[in-house]
């Protein structure tokens, strides 16, 4: 398990990373949900091919920080597919990286307002 300080040594995490993890905060999903939540919530900037999501999944399966739910859900056409959702541990380095990308803002938003840390 990692400890709560060694969560800085996995940050900061690339962007495709993040959407993931926060695509998978509030529910399991599977990957073509991942890949269109993604693209929406990255305002198109990140659109996943099948086989890159599914590199990234296979990593962050193997680094713990998601895993496959034992049971599949139902698309709209009625396929059964894996679903995946985050570890605790996920969840852990998502929030990790939130308060990294809160303190950047913050500094930026002191100094653009023109005062002194």
């Amino acid at each position: 398990m990692i400890a709560p300080g060694n969560l800085q040594n996995h940050l900061p995490l690339t962007e495709a990373t993040y959407f993931i993890l926060v695509s998978l905060a509030p529910e399991p999903r599977h990957g073509y949900a991942i890949i269109k939540d993604v693209q929406e919530l990255s305002h198109g900037r990140i659109n996943f091919s099948t086989g890159t999501l599914y590199g990234g999944i296979k990593r962050l399966l193997d680094q713990g920080w998601i895993h496959r739910k034992d049971e599949t859900v139902s698309d709209n056409n009625g396929q059964v597919r894996k679903a995946y959702a985050l570890t605790e541990l996920g969840r852990r380095i998502l929030q990790a990286e939130i308060d990294r990308l809160n303190s950047l803002v913050s500094v930026a938003q002191i100094r653009v307002a023109g005062e002194s840390l």
